[in-house]
Order: C-alpha cells, then sequence, then structure tokens
C-alpha cells in the first residue's frame, strides 16, 4: 500500500467514524439518563353524568362527559417497546461503504465518494442489523 493510498484509506476511515457519531451518541445520553426514574401511569375513560335540576319554566337536564381517571396498572400487561438498535451495524456498513468507494473511485471523484459510500453503507448496515 503505497503513502496516498494509505491516506485516503485513513480519511474514508475518518469520515465512516464521523458519520456515525449520532448513532453512538445515544448510549451517551442513555447512559445518562438511567440514574432517572421513569414512572408508568395508566389511565381508564370513565363516562359521568350529573342531574342538573330544573324549575317549571326551566326544565331540568342530563350533563354528561367522559373523564380520564388514573388506575393501578396491570403488571400482566405487555408493554411493547422497541428495542432494534443498528447502531454496530451503521458503523460497520460505514467502513465498507467507504471502503469499497475509496477503492472503487479514482482522482478527484474520490472526494464525493467516499462521504457517499459511508453514508448509503451506514444506511444499508443500519437496515440489515435490525434498525
Amino acid at each position: 500500500m503505497g503513502k496516498c493510498s494509505m491516506k485516503n484509506f485513513l480519511l474514508a476511515v475518518l469520515i465512516c467514524l464521523g458519520s456515525s457519531l449520532p448513532a453512538l451518541s445515544e448510549d451517551i445520553d442513555s447512559y445518562r439518563r438511567r440514574g432517572s426514574s421513569t414512572t408508568r401511569t395508566c389511565t381508564r375513560r370513565e363516562y359521568r353524568e350529573e342531574y342538573i335540576p330544573g324549575t317549571p319554566e326551566n326544565p331540568g337536564y342530563v350533563k354528561n362527559w367522559y373523564e380520564y381517571v388514573e388506575v393501578p396498572c396491570d403488571p400482566n400487561q405487555n408493554v411493547k417497546t422497541d428495542n432494534n438498535d443498528c447502531k454496530e451495524g451503521s458503523l460497520l456498513g460505514g467502513i465498507l461503504g467507504a471502503g469499497i468507494a475509496a477503492s472503487s473511485s479514482r482522482g478527484k471523484g474520490r472526494m464525493w465518494a467516499i462521504p457517499t459510500g459511508g453514508v448509503t453503507g451506514a444506511l444499508i448496515g443500519c437496515q440489515l442489523d435490525g434498525g
């Protein structure tokens, strides 16, 4: 590997790592939030009525509405959470895509081929990893 191609390879790796930093920042955010407590509240929609009495001149009527009331949560209820994570696939796909773009492009074409290959590889890697 020549001196020029080694520089291009290192440039491709740096671009790929830079494009995958947003995906890695979620790990940092979730690490910060682990200490905080999260509570789940459950509500139920209930129908309410109230009779408003009347007079001979003004007859009475029934006023009705719906109200949300907090109720104890059912511990057996399955809460669906999206645990799909594509950080690893995005990182590996970005590196692989940028490497393929760097090796298949020549001259000035590398200026746009490497970042494009890195982004495309990151997107494909994320989809393959289950994200």
